[in-house]
C-alpha cells in the first residue's frame, strides 16, 4: 500500500509517501514540504499547494491519502489556512478517486508512539526509526506528514477485508486497544466524484 500523508500548512504544507508492506514495515519513498509566500494572495497560495499535491499525487500514484484532521486551536488564521488546505487536498484526492482518512495529532502520535500525548520529537525519533533513516526527517512538517502516512496505513487492512488481519506493531496493538476503549470508529472514508 502507498500511502500520501498530508501536514496541511499556508506557508508549509507537509506531504510525505510510503509504502508499507502486508507485514506493516515502512519504507520512504519521497518527502517534502511544498512552501508559499506569506505576502501572495490567498487564492494565489492555495493554487500553488494544489498544484503541489497534485503534482505528487499524480508522480506517485498513492493508493490513499491521509491528512491530518483540523482541530480547534486558539489561532483562528491558522485554523482557516489548515483547512483551507485540507480542503484543496480532499478535492485532489477526489478528483483522483483516491480513499482519504483524516486523522487528528493524538491518533497519529498513537499511532506511531504508542502515546496519544507523545511529543513532537517522540513522533519524529520513531519516524525515523519506523522507516530505517539516519536522521529525522526535517523541517518538522516533513516528519509529521510522513507519520500521518504510516499511521494511516496501520490503521487501514492491507489486502484484506478485515482490519484486524497481520501483524501488529506494539504502537498498533496499543492504538487498537485505546481505539477499542472509546468506541471510536478508524474506518477510512472513500471519497468519490
Amino acid at each position: 500500500m502507498r500511502v500520501l500523508g498530508i501536514d496541511p500548512g499556508l506557508t508549509r504544507c507537509g506531504v510525505g509517501v510510503v509504502d508499507v508492506t502486508p507485514d506493516r514495515r515502512a519504507t520512504l519513498v519521497a518527502v517534502t514540504v511544498i512552501r508559499t509566500d506569506a505576502a501572495m494572495p490567498l487564492e494565489r497560495r492555495l493554487l500553488a499547494v494544489g498544484r503541489g499535491i497534485e503534482a505528487l499525487m499524480d508522480e506517485h500514484s498513492p493508493d490513499a491519502v491521509a491528512i491530518e484532521r483540523v482541530f480547534a486551536q486558539h489561532n483562528v488564521r491558522t485554523v482557516m489556512g489548515v483547512a483551507q488546505i485540507s480542503g484543496v487536498a480532499l478535492h485532489a484526492a477526489a478528483a483522483r478517486g483516491l480513499t482519504v482518512g483524516l486523522h487528528t495529532p493524538s491518533e497519529v502520535k498513537a499511532a506511531i508512539t504508542g502515546y496519544g500525548s507523545a511529543d513532537k520529537r517522540q513522533v519524529q525519533n520513531m519516524v525515523a526509526r519506523v522507516l530505517g533513516l539516519a536522521d529525522i526527517p526535517k523541517p518538522a512538517d516533513a516528519a509529521d506528514a510522513l507519520a500521518i502516512a504510516i499511521c494511516h496505513a496501520w490503521r487501514t487492512p492491507i489486502g484484506s477485508a478485515s482490519q484486524s488481519t497481520g501483524t501488529l506493531t506494539a504502537a498498533q496493538q496499543a492504538w487498537r486497544a485505546a481505539e477499542k476503549a472509546t468506541g471510536a470508529s478508524s474506518a477510512p472514508r472513500r471519497l468519490t466524484r
